[in-house]
């Protein structure tokens, strides 16, 4: 099994993913960024995009979303958001 990380991601209307991922891709204001397991901790602002989520067991999940804020440490990231909607 791959390694993983703890992933929250928020928007004003709940939780939309809590739980372990193996990855998370989206775009931060400096461009498209990826973080796995036991990344460096760091902040960054985050640009509309398409998010894709890898969960523990590898299936991935994409959702367009809002601009908002990412932040990872000591493997636990957070993602916040407007809006989350998953697509196809």
């Amino acid at each position: 099994m791959a390694a993983v990380f703890r992933l929250a991601v928020s928007t004003s209307d709940g939780r939309k993913f809590d739980g372990e991922a193996q990855k998370i891709v989206l775009r931060g204001v400096e461009g498209e960024f990826a973080v796995l397991a036991d990344h460096a901790p760091f902040m960054t602002l985050v640009a509309p995009c398409r998010c894709v989520i890898t969960d523990a067991e590898g299936k991935e999940t994409a959702a367009n979303i809002s601009s908002g804020a990412f932040q990872v440490s000591g493997n636990v990231a957070t993602l916040l958001v407007g809006k989350y909607e998953i697509t196809e």
